[in-house]
């Protein structure tokens, strides 16, 4: 509680100015020069709307609201600005709260206690990481945050939301897309509900950017309209890919007939010709047969190419945005017989975090064109941890999902810096849960092993590998030759 007479460091929400009484930061007038439109605006002037809105400049943590809005990582322990302060003022039980948690994945929302904050609860949200060749995927992530946290307020019946900006600089998404989509996305909800929302920001853009989504009088609106984006969306704000949009077409594989007098014996002779009809004998029939094995091998073949092509496909679907940000899995040079070399770092694998689901779909999406050809596979086991470990189950999974050329060919596999442990579970796992592997994996103690097959310029090296290794390598050079296997973990 506050000492008697001394000014309370929270903000009411409902004593800031809303949209509507807000000047233009020139503190003058505009003067609207138009032309009569003949197109409606998406967004058009509502002085009831623009009451529930509040642009704030200051602490998201200070506001007395139903709920404030915190961007964080997958892990929930972003150290950025927003989410320092609101821990601060929120006190150490934030903190606790958060741990039973479990993470959260990109797009998604979760609900906490506001503890020491004036406001009742906190919904911490985890925008995506901005890459240009994955801009789509970034753009449905950063709606989905936006979308859950506007979910989340409409579900709990909270009378007021203050909302920071949830794509930070660190995650590299430009400020006037990022605030485009917020502003569309916020802007549909408005219509079906009736919650106050605080857009605490510091960043002109905000102000720029909100007379398209919110005019405060009719000219405004007029002279908004050719400013506001084409691709706005659908009618729920959610970023729209016109080529991925479904396309039904009526009795696929038939031809458009004029008259309207079909005999049934024509209409019976489509059946089967398209390609969704076309099934080769009872598939439950067929299931009963590999569970007695009795199918034939070029019969168990297609089924397994079936299998693999619908886990392709979903590959090839899924926004795996996150996963890729892990870089745990990529390509480099080629080793001395020309062979593409393939990275994979267990320190980059926080396997209790991720859904392992996505983590087998990205790793499908990114070998399929790979092992078309032969290549080798290096896996950096250096510094890792129980949480980093791959499970048995999981990779025979894998094992039995994955196309046969990838089996076909790998050429090796380089475990690099293996503990003793790691050396006993390949052991048994190449031995008893799948046949011709044990071949194909080598063991690599040091980095000047594995420079033997593939030269030092062919390979991208996390830097913690290498300072490993060269401890690792100063340290044999003064020890005996039996004490190197006490130094792995």
């Amino acid at each position: 509680m506050d000492p008697l007479g001394a000014r309370c460091q929270f903000v009411e929400v409902q004593t800031l100015s809303t949209w509507e009484w807000q000047p233009d930061p020139e503190g003058e007038e505009k003067e609207y020069n138009f032309s009569q439109q003949a197109f409606l605006s998406p967004f058009p002037y509502r002085e009831d709307i623009n009451r529930k809105i509040v642009l704030y400049n200051g602490n998201v943590a200070l506001l007395n609201c139903t709920a404030i809005v915190n961007t964080s990582n997958e892990t929930l322990t972003d150290k950025n600005p927003i989410s320092e302060s609101i821990h601060t003022y929120a006190g150490p039980e934030l903190r606790d709260e958060m741990l039973k948690l479990k993470g959260c994945r990109t797009g998604e929302a979760k609900m906490t206690k506001g503890f020491n904050l004036a406001a009742r609860f906190i919904i911490h949200t985890v925008g995506p990481k901005y890459k240009t060749k994955y801009r789509t995927a970034a753009e449905n992530s950063l709606y989905n945050c936006y979308r859950n946290v506007m979910q989340l307020a409409k579900e709990q019946a909270m009378a007021s939301v203050a909302v920071c900006v949830v794509s930070t600089t660190k995650r590299g998404y430009p400020l006037e897309d990022a605030t485009h989509i917020a502003l569309t996305c916020v802007s549909v909800w408005h219509l079906i509900s009736v919650w106050l929302t605080s857009f605490c920001v510091s960043q002109p853009t905000y102000r720029k950017l909100l007379p398209l989504y919110y005019p405060r009088s009719e000219e405004e609106e007029c002279a908004s309209l050719p400013l506001i984006p084409t691709d706005i969306g659908n009618s729920e704000g959610e970023p729209v890919v016109p080529e991925r949009q479904i396309r039904i077409a009526e009795k696929p594989g038939c031809l458009e007939v004029d008259s309207e007098a079909e005999t049934l014996d024509s209409d019976l002779g489509q059946v089967g010709t398209h390609a969704f009809s076309r099934m080769e004998g009872d598939v439950d029939k067929q299931r009963k047969l590999i569970l007695q094995g009795q199918l034939s091998d070029a019969t168990m073949q297609k089924q397994h190419q079936r299998n693999y092509n619908r886990w392709l496909c979903r590959a090839r679907a899924e926004d795996l945005s996150d996963i890729a940000a892990l870089k745990a899995l990529y390509q480099t040079g080629v080793d001395m017989c020309g062979r593409t070399v393939m990275v994979l770092v267990g320190r980059n694998i926080p396997v209790t975090l991720i859904d392992m689901e996505k983590a087998l779909l990205y790793f499908i999406h990114v070998m399929d064109h790979i092992t078309v050809k032969e290549y080798v596979m290096v896996y950096f086991h250096t510094l890792t941890g129980e949480h980093n470990h791959l499970d048995s189950e999981f990779l025979k999974k894998l094992h039995e999902i994955v196309d046969t050329k990838f089996k076909n060919n790998l050429r090796a596999f380089y475990f690099v810096h293996p503990s003793f442990r790691s050396k006993v579970s390949t052991w048994f796992f190449t031995t008893f849960s799948v046949s011709g592997m044990k071949q194909k994996v080598h063991h690599v103690e040091t980095l000047q092993q594995l420079f033997t097959c593939i030269l030092p310029e062919q390979i991208d090296i996390p830097p913690f590998v290498l300072e490993y290794d060269a401890r690792l390598c100063t340290l044999l050079a003064f020890s005996q030759p039996a004490s190197p296997g006490m130094l792995f973990q």
